[in-house]
Protein backbone atom coordinates (compact mmCIF):
# COMPACT_ATOMS: atom_id res chain seq x y z
CA UNK A 1 0.00 0.00 0.00
CA UNK A 2 2.87 2.53 0.56
CA UNK A 3 4.65 2.02 -2.69
CA UNK A 4 1.78 2.38 -4.48
CA UNK A 5 1.31 5.63 -2.41
CA UNK A 6 4.47 6.65 -3.58
CA UNK A 7 4.22 5.83 -6.90
CA UNK A 8 1.21 7.98 -7.30
CA UNK A 9 2.79 10.85 -5.88
CA UNK A 10 5.59 10.52 -8.78
CA UNK A 11 3.26 10.22 -11.14
CA UNK A 12 1.27 13.03 -10.02
CA UNK A 13 4.45 15.29 -9.76
CA UNK A 14 5.17 14.41 -13.32
CA UNK A 15 2.14 15.22 -14.51
CA UNK A 16 2.00 18.11 -12.98
CA UNK A 17 4.82 20.38 -13.76
CA UNK A 18 3.27 23.21 -15.49
CA UNK A 19 0.92 20.22 -16.40
CA UNK A 20 3.19 19.13 -19.00
CA UNK A 21 4.69 15.13 -17.94
CA UNK A 22 8.34 15.73 -17.53
CA UNK A 23 10.78 13.08 -15.10
CA UNK A 24 11.62 15.26 -12.33
CA UNK A 25 14.97 17.47 -13.24
CA UNK A 26 18.06 15.48 -12.08
CA UNK A 27 19.45 15.93 -8.58
CA UNK A 28 22.44 16.74 -8.98
CA UNK A 29 21.37 19.97 -10.82
CA UNK A 30 19.78 21.15 -7.53
CA UNK A 31 22.78 21.90 -6.04
CA UNK A 32 24.86 22.80 -8.41
CA UNK A 33 27.72 25.70 -9.46
CA UNK A 34 28.04 26.64 -12.89
CA UNK A 35 31.43 28.25 -14.49
CA UNK A 36 31.19 29.43 -18.21
CA UNK A 37 34.18 28.95 -20.11
CA UNK A 38 34.86 31.11 -23.56
CA UNK A 39 37.65 28.25 -25.32
CA UNK A 40 39.18 30.69 -27.08
CA UNK A 41 40.13 32.68 -23.96
CA UNK A 42 40.66 30.13 -21.90
CA UNK A 43 43.90 28.62 -21.76
CA UNK A 44 45.95 27.67 -24.82
CA UNK A 45 48.17 24.69 -25.13
CA UNK A 46 49.72 24.67 -28.17
CA UNK A 47 51.55 28.29 -28.89
CA UNK A 48 48.88 29.76 -31.44
CA UNK A 49 47.09 32.31 -29.11
CA UNK A 50 43.65 30.59 -28.71
CA UNK A 51 42.71 28.66 -26.16
CA UNK A 52 41.72 24.82 -26.95
CA UNK A 53 39.89 21.77 -25.24
CA UNK A 54 43.32 20.67 -23.59
CA UNK A 55 43.84 23.90 -22.25
CA UNK A 56 40.53 23.31 -20.13
CA UNK A 57 41.35 19.92 -19.07
CA UNK A 58 45.21 21.06 -17.85
CA UNK A 59 42.69 23.61 -15.61
CA UNK A 60 39.55 21.00 -14.17
CA UNK A 61 41.69 20.41 -10.69
CA UNK A 62 41.33 24.87 -10.66
CA UNK A 63 37.52 24.38 -11.18
CA UNK A 64 37.33 21.91 -9.01
CA UNK A 65 39.29 23.58 -6.16
CA UNK A 66 37.11 26.73 -6.61
CA UNK A 67 33.96 24.53 -6.00
CA UNK A 68 32.61 24.15 -9.25
CA UNK A 69 29.90 21.11 -9.86
CA UNK A 70 29.13 21.58 -14.25
CA UNK A 71 30.59 23.78 -17.02
CA UNK A 72 29.11 25.57 -19.74
CA UNK A 73 31.12 25.47 -22.95
CA UNK A 74 30.64 28.30 -25.37
CA UNK A 75 30.21 27.03 -29.10
CA UNK A 76 33.20 24.60 -29.74
CA UNK A 77 32.22 23.51 -33.36
CA UNK A 78 33.41 23.96 -36.69
CA UNK A 79 32.66 27.56 -37.71
CA UNK A 80 32.93 30.17 -40.27
CA UNK A 81 33.72 32.12 -36.55
CA UNK A 82 32.44 35.26 -37.93
CA UNK A 83 30.37 35.55 -34.86
CA UNK A 84 32.67 33.45 -32.24
CA UNK A 85 31.75 29.97 -32.87
CA UNK A 86 27.73 30.99 -33.16
CA UNK A 87 27.99 30.86 -36.98
CA UNK A 88 28.50 26.64 -37.37
CA UNK A 89 29.62 25.11 -40.39
CA UNK A 90 29.63 21.32 -38.77
CA UNK A 91 27.18 20.54 -35.70
CA UNK A 92 29.28 17.20 -35.55
CA UNK A 93 33.13 18.14 -35.15
CA UNK A 94 34.86 20.31 -32.47
CA UNK A 95 36.48 23.61 -34.42
CA UNK A 96 39.97 22.16 -35.97
CA UNK A 97 41.44 25.61 -33.28
CA UNK A 98 40.06 23.92 -30.00
CA UNK A 99 41.43 20.07 -30.68
CA UNK A 100 39.03 17.03 -32.19
CA UNK A 101 36.43 15.33 -31.07
CA UNK A 102 39.10 13.11 -29.27
CA UNK A 103 39.91 16.07 -27.14
CA UNK A 104 36.01 16.77 -26.23
CA UNK A 105 35.69 13.60 -25.51
CA UNK A 106 38.75 12.90 -22.83
CA UNK A 107 37.42 16.23 -21.15
CA UNK A 108 33.81 14.89 -20.66
CA UNK A 109 35.86 11.73 -18.99
CA UNK A 110 38.80 13.84 -16.75
CA UNK A 111 35.54 16.35 -15.88
CA UNK A 112 33.67 13.45 -14.47
CA UNK A 113 36.70 11.99 -13.18
CA UNK A 114 36.20 15.01 -10.95
CA UNK A 115 32.34 15.20 -10.12
CA UNK A 116 32.41 17.82 -12.87
CA UNK A 117 29.72 17.88 -15.58
CA UNK A 118 30.00 19.47 -18.57
CA UNK A 119 27.37 20.69 -21.18
CA UNK A 120 28.16 22.55 -24.57
CA UNK A 121 26.35 25.39 -26.38
CA UNK A 122 23.54 24.19 -28.70
CA UNK A 123 22.95 26.63 -31.49
CA UNK A 124 20.03 25.17 -32.78
CA UNK A 125 18.30 27.89 -34.62
CA UNK A 126 20.52 28.89 -37.72
CA UNK A 127 23.90 27.87 -39.13
CA UNK A 128 26.40 29.35 -41.01
CA UNK A 129 26.05 30.41 -44.53
CA UNK A 130 29.33 28.16 -45.36
CA UNK A 131 27.25 25.14 -43.94
CA UNK A 132 26.94 22.79 -46.72
CA UNK A 133 23.38 22.49 -45.78
CA UNK A 134 23.41 26.06 -46.41
CA UNK A 135 24.54 25.81 -49.65
CA UNK A 136 22.54 23.12 -51.07
CA UNK A 137 19.34 24.63 -50.51
CA UNK A 138 20.77 28.00 -52.22
CA UNK A 139 20.53 25.31 -55.57
CA UNK A 140 18.02 26.40 -58.07
CA UNK A 141 17.54 22.52 -58.47
CA UNK A 142 15.32 21.20 -55.72
CA UNK A 143 16.89 18.99 -53.26
CA UNK A 144 16.51 17.63 -49.58
CA UNK A 145 17.62 20.64 -47.82
CA UNK A 146 15.88 23.28 -50.07
CA UNK A 147 13.39 23.72 -47.30
CA UNK A 148 15.89 23.52 -44.53
CA UNK A 149 16.06 27.38 -44.00
CA UNK A 150 13.53 29.90 -44.84
CA UNK A 151 13.60 31.24 -48.48
CA UNK A 152 11.52 33.58 -49.80
CA UNK A 153 11.10 35.27 -53.35
CA UNK A 154 8.45 37.89 -51.79
CA UNK A 155 9.95 41.38 -52.27
CA UNK A 156 6.79 42.54 -49.61
CA UNK A 157 8.94 41.09 -46.69
CA UNK A 158 10.81 43.46 -43.85
CA UNK A 159 14.55 43.63 -45.22
CA UNK A 160 15.84 43.86 -41.60
CA UNK A 161 14.93 40.06 -41.24
CA UNK A 162 15.92 38.95 -45.06
CA UNK A 163 18.66 38.47 -46.64
CA UNK A 164 19.04 39.28 -50.38
CA UNK A 165 22.23 38.37 -52.27
CA UNK A 166 23.75 36.66 -55.43
CA UNK A 167 22.30 33.25 -55.39
CA UNK A 168 21.42 30.14 -57.98
CA UNK A 169 17.75 30.21 -56.25
CA UNK A 170 15.68 33.10 -56.76
CA UNK A 171 14.60 35.21 -53.67
CA UNK A 172 16.33 35.88 -49.96
CA UNK A 173 16.52 33.97 -46.99
CA UNK A 174 15.45 34.37 -43.16
CA UNK A 175 18.29 35.85 -41.06
CA UNK A 176 17.98 34.94 -37.22
CA UNK A 177 20.83 37.56 -35.89
CA UNK A 178 23.67 38.65 -38.09
CA UNK A 179 23.55 38.00 -42.07
CA UNK A 180 26.31 35.39 -41.45
CA UNK A 181 22.86 33.37 -40.14
CA UNK A 182 20.36 31.89 -41.98
CA UNK A 183 17.68 30.58 -39.99
CA UNK A 184 16.51 27.15 -39.98
CA UNK A 185 13.26 26.13 -40.80
CA UNK A 186 10.96 24.98 -37.97
CA UNK A 187 8.04 26.20 -39.55
CA UNK A 188 5.55 29.41 -38.65
CA UNK A 189 3.33 28.80 -35.52
CA UNK A 190 0.38 30.54 -37.82
CA UNK A 191 1.37 30.86 -41.35
CA UNK A 192 0.37 33.43 -43.55
CA UNK A 193 -1.92 31.91 -46.47
CA UNK A 194 -1.03 34.32 -48.65
CA UNK A 195 2.90 33.77 -48.20
CA UNK A 196 3.20 29.54 -49.55
CA UNK A 197 7.12 30.32 -47.91
CA UNK A 198 5.92 30.43 -44.49
CA UNK A 199 5.47 26.47 -43.76
CA UNK A 200 3.58 24.94 -41.28
CA UNK A 201 5.77 23.35 -38.68
CA UNK A 202 4.06 19.79 -40.04
CA UNK A 203 5.66 20.72 -43.32
CA UNK A 204 8.45 18.22 -44.01
CA UNK A 205 11.40 20.57 -44.20
CA UNK A 206 10.41 21.97 -40.71
CA UNK A 207 10.00 18.20 -39.67
CA UNK A 208 13.35 17.43 -41.16
CA UNK A 209 15.17 20.51 -39.04
CA UNK A 210 13.68 18.99 -35.58
CA UNK A 211 14.92 15.07 -36.77
CA UNK A 212 18.49 16.78 -37.35
CA UNK A 213 18.00 18.61 -34.25
CA UNK A 214 17.35 15.67 -32.00
CA UNK A 215 20.38 13.65 -33.90
CA UNK A 216 22.87 16.23 -33.06
CA UNK A 217 22.01 16.20 -29.07
CA UNK A 218 21.66 12.36 -28.79
CA UNK A 219 25.20 12.11 -30.94
CA UNK A 220 27.00 14.78 -28.21
CA UNK A 221 25.01 13.05 -25.25
CA UNK A 222 26.34 9.70 -26.51
CA UNK A 223 29.98 10.71 -26.69
CA UNK A 224 29.84 11.89 -22.85
CA UNK A 225 27.88 15.42 -22.71
CA UNK A 226 25.99 16.38 -19.89
CA UNK A 227 23.48 18.77 -21.34
CA UNK A 228 23.00 21.94 -22.97
CA UNK A 229 22.43 25.68 -22.47
CA UNK A 230 20.09 26.23 -25.99
CA UNK A 231 20.88 29.66 -27.73
CA UNK A 232 17.99 31.76 -28.87
CA UNK A 233 15.55 29.16 -27.61
CA UNK A 234 12.38 30.67 -28.12
CA UNK A 235 13.57 31.82 -31.75
CA UNK A 236 13.35 28.41 -33.21
CA UNK A 237 9.15 29.09 -34.83
CA UNK A 238 8.58 32.26 -36.37
CA UNK A 239 5.20 33.84 -35.95
CA UNK A 240 4.28 31.90 -32.91
CA UNK A 241 1.92 34.09 -30.30
CA UNK A 242 2.46 33.01 -26.98
CA UNK A 243 4.84 30.04 -28.40
CA UNK A 244 2.25 27.52 -28.19
CA UNK A 245 4.06 25.44 -30.97
CA UNK A 246 7.71 26.58 -29.44
CA UNK A 247 6.82 24.78 -26.07
CA UNK A 248 5.52 21.79 -28.10
CA UNK A 249 8.71 21.63 -29.90
CA UNK A 250 10.53 21.42 -26.40
CA UNK A 251 8.42 19.75 -24.64
CA UNK A 252 8.67 16.78 -26.93
CA UNK A 253 12.70 16.98 -26.71
CA UNK A 254 12.80 17.22 -22.99
CA UNK A 255 10.62 14.52 -22.65
CA UNK A 256 12.57 12.23 -25.55
CA UNK A 257 15.74 13.63 -23.93
CA UNK A 258 14.92 12.33 -20.24
CA UNK A 259 13.71 9.04 -21.35
CA UNK A 260 17.43 8.72 -22.70
CA UNK A 261 19.13 10.85 -20.54
CA UNK A 262 17.73 10.96 -17.51
CA UNK A 263 20.74 12.96 -16.22
CA UNK A 264 20.75 15.34 -18.75
CA UNK A 265 19.55 18.96 -18.46
CA UNK A 266 18.85 21.45 -21.03
CA UNK A 267 18.90 24.96 -19.75
CA UNK A 268 17.71 28.02 -22.17
CA UNK A 269 18.97 31.08 -23.35
CA UNK A 270 15.60 32.66 -23.15
CA UNK A 271 15.87 35.48 -20.66
CA UNK A 272 12.37 34.97 -19.12
CA UNK A 273 12.80 31.62 -16.59
CA UNK A 274 8.73 31.54 -15.82
CA UNK A 275 8.57 31.35 -20.18
CA UNK A 276 11.84 28.82 -20.16
CA UNK A 277 10.53 26.30 -17.35
CA UNK A 278 6.75 26.34 -18.84
CA UNK A 279 8.61 25.72 -22.70
CA UNK A 280 10.46 22.17 -21.00
CA UNK A 281 13.81 23.56 -19.85
CA UNK A 282 15.20 23.01 -16.16
CA UNK A 283 16.98 26.58 -15.94
CA UNK A 284 17.25 29.55 -17.98
CA UNK A 285 19.01 33.13 -17.03
CA UNK A 286 17.89 36.43 -15.81
CA UNK A 287 20.37 38.57 -17.85
CA UNK A 288 20.70 41.60 -19.84
CA UNK A 289 17.48 40.57 -22.30
CA UNK A 290 14.29 42.13 -21.84
CA UNK A 291 13.07 45.09 -19.32
CA UNK A 292 14.12 42.75 -16.37
CA UNK A 293 15.65 45.25 -14.19
CA UNK A 294 19.31 43.12 -14.57
CA UNK A 295 20.84 46.10 -16.16
CA UNK A 296 19.62 48.71 -13.42
CA UNK A 297 21.47 46.62 -10.90
CA UNK A 298 24.36 46.53 -12.71
CA UNK A 299 24.86 48.50 -16.30
CA UNK A 300 27.31 51.65 -15.58
CA UNK A 301 28.85 53.83 -17.85
CA UNK A 302 31.48 51.61 -19.34
CA UNK A 303 30.51 47.84 -20.69
CA UNK A 304 28.69 46.59 -24.17
CA UNK A 305 25.59 48.28 -22.58
CA UNK A 306 25.64 51.49 -20.82
CA UNK A 307 23.19 53.28 -17.86
CA UNK A 308 23.78 56.33 -16.14
CA UNK A 309 23.20 54.72 -12.74
CA UNK A 310 22.37 51.89 -11.24
CA UNK A 311 22.05 49.90 -8.01
CA UNK A 312 25.88 48.69 -7.71
CA UNK A 313 27.20 51.67 -7.88
CA UNK A 314 29.38 53.75 -5.56
CA UNK A 315 27.55 56.66 -6.05
CA UNK A 316 24.65 55.48 -4.61
CA UNK A 317 21.94 57.13 -6.87
CA UNK A 318 20.35 53.20 -8.10
CA UNK A 319 17.53 51.29 -6.86
CA UNK A 320 16.76 47.73 -7.01
CA UNK A 321 13.17 47.50 -6.99
CA UNK A 322 12.51 46.57 -10.32
CA UNK A 323 14.77 43.26 -10.33
CA UNK A 324 13.60 42.42 -7.06
CA UNK A 325 9.91 42.17 -8.18
CA UNK A 326 10.83 40.88 -11.36
CA UNK A 327 12.97 38.12 -9.39
CA UNK A 328 10.24 37.47 -6.87
CA UNK A 329 7.53 36.89 -10.15
CA UNK A 330 10.45 34.60 -11.73
CA UNK A 331 10.94 32.43 -8.33
CA UNK A 332 6.82 32.41 -7.75
CA UNK A 333 5.68 30.77 -11.01
CA UNK A 334 8.73 28.63 -11.72
CA UNK A 335 7.88 26.86 -8.05
CA UNK A 336 10.02 23.90 -8.31
CA UNK A 337 9.81 22.93 -11.73
CA UNK A 338 12.98 24.40 -12.81
CA UNK A 339 15.61 26.73 -11.60
CA UNK A 340 16.50 30.89 -12.04
CA UNK A 341 20.43 31.41 -12.93
CA UNK A 342 21.77 35.07 -12.25
CA UNK A 343 25.44 34.36 -13.70
CA UNK A 344 28.01 37.25 -12.79
CA UNK A 345 27.76 38.29 -16.79
CA UNK A 346 28.89 36.55 -19.72
CA UNK A 347 30.25 36.88 -23.46
CA UNK A 348 27.68 39.03 -24.20
CA UNK A 349 28.20 41.88 -22.02
CA UNK A 350 30.17 43.22 -19.20
CA UNK A 351 31.52 42.18 -16.49
CA UNK A 352 31.03 43.24 -12.49
CA UNK A 353 34.54 45.14 -13.07
CA UNK A 354 33.46 47.80 -15.30
CA UNK A 355 33.54 51.87 -15.05
CA UNK A 356 33.77 53.15 -11.71
CA UNK A 357 33.24 49.32 -10.18
CA UNK A 358 36.66 48.16 -10.21
CA UNK A 359 37.78 47.58 -6.36
CA UNK A 360 37.82 44.28 -4.43
CA UNK A 361 35.78 45.59 -2.27
CA UNK A 362 33.30 46.27 -4.82
CA UNK A 363 33.72 43.21 -6.20
CA UNK A 364 32.92 41.21 -3.14
CA UNK A 365 29.58 43.25 -2.50
CA UNK A 366 28.28 41.97 -6.10
CA UNK A 367 29.66 38.64 -5.17
CA UNK A 368 27.91 38.20 -1.46
CA UNK A 369 24.57 39.15 -2.93
CA UNK A 370 24.69 37.09 -6.45
CA UNK A 371 25.94 33.82 -4.03
CA UNK A 372 23.73 34.46 -1.34
CA UNK A 373 20.07 34.91 -3.77
CA UNK A 374 18.05 31.63 -4.72
CA UNK A 375 18.75 29.74 -7.97
CA UNK A 376 21.62 28.14 -9.71
CA UNK A 377 25.27 30.67 -9.54
CA UNK A 378 27.21 30.44 -12.16
CA UNK A 379 30.68 32.60 -12.66
CA UNK A 380 31.48 33.41 -16.00
CA UNK A 381 35.36 32.48 -16.29
CA UNK A 382 37.84 35.39 -14.81
CA UNK A 383 34.90 37.00 -12.87
CA UNK A 384 35.84 34.92 -9.73
CA UNK A 385 39.52 36.86 -9.60
CA UNK A 386 37.97 40.39 -10.76
CA UNK A 387 38.70 40.41 -14.58
CA UNK A 388 37.90 43.82 -16.04
CA UNK A 389 35.93 44.70 -18.42
CA UNK A 390 38.42 45.91 -21.65
CA UNK A 391 37.05 49.09 -23.26
CA UNK A 392 38.40 50.36 -26.92
CA UNK A 393 39.09 46.86 -28.35
CA UNK A 394 38.74 46.12 -32.12
CA UNK A 395 36.14 44.55 -33.60
CA UNK A 396 36.74 40.69 -32.71
CA UNK A 397 34.61 37.82 -34.67
CA UNK A 398 31.56 39.95 -34.45
CA UNK A 399 31.86 41.64 -31.24
CA UNK A 400 30.73 44.42 -32.02
CA UNK A 401 26.87 45.27 -32.34
CA UNK A 402 24.83 48.51 -32.87
CA UNK A 403 25.27 49.16 -29.06
CA UNK A 404 28.79 48.22 -28.00
CA UNK A 405 31.51 45.81 -28.06
CA UNK A 406 31.11 42.35 -26.53
CA UNK A 407 35.32 41.84 -26.90
CA UNK A 408 36.11 43.68 -24.34
CA UNK A 409 34.30 40.18 -21.90
CA UNK A 410 36.29 37.78 -23.77
CA UNK A 411 40.00 38.98 -23.33
CA UNK A 412 42.44 35.94 -22.38
CA UNK A 413 42.35 34.02 -19.10
CA UNK A 414 44.99 35.77 -15.80
CA UNK A 415 46.53 32.55 -14.57
CA UNK A 416 49.49 34.35 -13.17
CA UNK A 417 51.53 37.80 -13.24
CA UNK A 418 54.09 36.77 -16.31
CA UNK A 419 53.70 38.79 -19.58
CA UNK A 420 51.33 36.67 -21.19
CA UNK A 421 49.17 36.16 -17.65
CA UNK A 422 50.04 32.21 -18.44
CA UNK A 423 47.26 32.18 -21.28
CA UNK A 424 49.72 31.52 -23.93
CA UNK A 425 53.51 30.62 -24.95
CA UNK A 426 52.57 32.54 -27.91
CA UNK A 427 53.55 36.73 -28.64
CA UNK A 428 51.05 38.66 -27.41
CA UNK A 429 50.41 39.99 -31.46
CA UNK A 430 49.10 36.37 -31.48
CA UNK A 431 46.61 36.75 -29.00
CA UNK A 432 43.03 35.56 -29.29
CA UNK A 433 42.27 38.95 -28.21
CA UNK A 434 44.97 41.87 -25.63
CA UNK A 435 44.95 40.90 -22.39
CA UNK A 436 44.51 43.43 -20.23
CA UNK A 437 47.30 46.16 -20.36
CA UNK A 438 47.52 46.88 -16.78
CA UNK A 439 50.43 46.13 -14.25
CA UNK A 440 47.85 45.63 -11.45
CA UNK A 441 45.74 43.29 -13.52
CA UNK A 442 44.08 40.14 -11.12
CA UNK A 443 45.62 36.95 -11.66
CA UNK A 444 44.93 33.57 -10.09
CA UNK A 445 48.55 32.51 -8.88
CA UNK A 446 48.35 35.48 -6.57
CA UNK A 447 45.09 35.27 -5.38
CA UNK A 448 45.51 31.45 -4.87
CA UNK A 449 48.42 32.45 -2.59
CA UNK A 450 46.37 35.44 -0.84
CA UNK A 451 43.76 34.09 1.50
CA UNK A 452 41.90 37.26 1.93
CA UNK A 453 41.70 37.61 -2.09
CA UNK A 454 38.42 37.76 -4.11
CA UNK A 455 39.13 34.43 -5.45
CA UNK A 456 39.15 32.87 -2.02
CA UNK A 457 35.82 34.80 -1.42
CA UNK A 458 34.01 33.58 -3.93
CA UNK A 459 35.17 30.35 -3.35
CA UNK A 460 33.79 30.70 0.37
CA UNK A 461 30.83 31.94 -1.08
CA UNK A 462 30.26 28.79 -3.23
CA UNK A 463 31.21 26.71 0.07
CA UNK A 464 28.54 28.52 2.44
CA UNK A 465 25.81 27.29 -0.21
CA UNK A 466 26.88 24.02 0.01
CA UNK A 467 26.92 23.92 3.55
CA UNK A 468 23.86 25.60 4.23
CA UNK A 469 20.93 24.88 2.36
CA UNK A 470 18.57 28.05 3.25
CA UNK A 471 21.80 29.63 1.14
CA UNK A 472 21.14 27.27 -1.53
CA UNK A 473 19.45 27.63 -4.77
CA UNK A 474 16.16 26.28 -3.55
CA UNK A 475 16.25 28.21 0.14
CA UNK A 476 13.42 31.03 0.41
CA UNK A 477 13.92 34.49 0.12
CA UNK A 478 11.95 37.17 1.61
CA UNK A 479 13.14 40.58 0.92
CA UNK A 480 12.81 43.25 4.12
CA UNK A 481 14.29 46.14 2.91
CA UNK A 482 14.31 47.01 -1.00
CA UNK A 483 12.86 50.68 -1.22
CA UNK A 484 13.32 52.75 -4.49
CA UNK A 485 16.16 54.50 -4.26
CA UNK A 486 17.19 53.28 -0.57
CA UNK A 487 20.50 51.82 0.98
CA UNK A 488 21.36 48.58 1.89
CA UNK A 489 19.28 45.86 0.60
CA UNK A 490 18.07 43.62 3.12
CA UNK A 491 16.70 40.09 2.54
CA UNK A 492 16.60 36.99 4.96
CA UNK A 493 16.91 33.36 3.45
CA UNK A 494 15.69 30.40 4.94
CA UNK A 495 15.36 26.48 4.65
CA UNK A 496 13.74 24.46 7.90
CA UNK A 497 15.30 25.89 10.68
CA UNK A 498 17.95 27.72 9.09
CA UNK A 499 17.60 31.02 8.59
CA UNK A 500 19.77 33.85 7.78
CA UNK A 501 19.91 37.84 7.09
CA UNK A 502 21.90 39.29 4.56
CA UNK A 503 22.79 43.01 3.97
CA UNK A 504 24.13 44.52 0.60
CA UNK A 505 25.31 48.14 0.83
CA UNK A 506 27.15 48.95 -2.77
CA UNK A 507 27.21 52.43 -2.39
CA UNK A 508 29.55 54.84 -0.61
CA UNK A 509 26.89 55.67 1.83
CA UNK A 510 27.08 54.68 5.60
CA UNK A 511 23.39 54.11 5.97
CA UNK A 512 21.20 52.98 8.83
CA UNK A 513 18.07 51.16 9.04
CA UNK A 514 15.49 49.96 11.60
CA UNK A 515 13.10 46.60 10.65
CA UNK A 516 10.31 45.51 12.45
CA UNK A 517 10.41 41.83 12.56
CA UNK A 518 7.93 38.78 13.22
CA UNK A 519 10.11 37.33 15.50
CA UNK A 520 12.91 37.49 18.11
CA UNK A 521 15.83 35.99 17.81
CA UNK A 522 18.54 34.61 20.93
CA UNK A 523 21.48 35.05 18.77
CA UNK A 524 22.73 36.85 15.31
CA UNK A 525 26.02 34.73 14.45
CA UNK A 526 28.14 36.80 11.70
CA UNK A 527 29.14 34.40 9.01
CA UNK A 528 30.53 36.71 6.73
CA UNK A 529 31.21 39.85 7.11
CA UNK A 530 32.22 44.07 6.47
CA UNK A 531 31.80 46.80 7.42
CA UNK A 532 28.48 45.74 8.54
CA UNK A 533 26.16 45.06 11.67
CA UNK A 534 22.80 43.69 12.82
CA UNK A 535 21.51 43.82 16.13
CA UNK A 536 18.31 42.67 17.54
CA UNK A 537 15.82 44.46 19.66
CA UNK A 538 12.36 43.15 20.42
CA UNK A 539 10.69 42.42 17.04
CA UNK A 540 13.31 45.15 15.42
CA UNK A 541 16.61 44.83 13.83
CA UNK A 542 18.82 47.80 13.49
CA UNK A 543 21.15 47.21 10.92
CA UNK A 544 24.39 49.50 10.41
CA UNK A 545 25.62 49.20 6.89
CA UNK A 546 29.40 50.93 5.96
CA UNK A 547 30.18 52.45 2.84
CA UNK A 548 30.91 49.34 0.47
CA UNK A 549 29.82 46.64 2.73
CA UNK A 550 28.08 43.38 3.18
CA UNK A 551 27.08 40.40 6.05
CA UNK A 552 25.99 37.36 6.06
CA UNK A 553 24.41 36.47 9.59
CA UNK A 554 22.58 33.64 10.99
CA UNK A 555 19.79 33.78 13.07
CA UNK A 556 19.37 31.82 16.19
CA UNK A 557 15.93 31.32 18.31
Amino acid sequence: MKLKIIMLVVVLYQITVFGQSFRPIPEWLKTAAFYQIYPQSYKDTNGDGIGDINGIISKLDYIKWLGIDAIWLNPCFESSFQDAGYDVTDFYKVATRYGTNADLKRLFKEAHRRNIRVCLDLVAGHTSVDHPWFKASQSATHNEFSERFIWTNDSSVKPEKHVSGKFERNGTYRKNFFDCQPALNYGFGIPDPSQPWQQAVSAPGPIATRNELVKIINFWMDMGCDGFRVDMAPSLIKNDPNKVETNKLWHGIRQEFQRKYPHGILIAEWGNPANAIKAGFMMDFIIHLGNNGYSSLFFNNEGTYRRDTCYFDIAGNGTATKFVNYFLEQLRVTGDSGFVCVPTSNHDFQRPNAGSRNTEEQLKVVSSFLMTIPGVPLFYYGDEIGMKFIPGLPNKEGSQLTKGNRAGSRTPMQWDGSEGAGFSTASADKFYLPIDPSAYRPNVEAQMNNPFSLLHFNRYLLKLRKIYPALGTSGSIRFLYAAENAYPLVYSRGEGDEKFIIVINPSGKEVCIELDIAENYNRIIPVLVNKCSVSHMSKKFKIDAGSVSYGIFKLVK
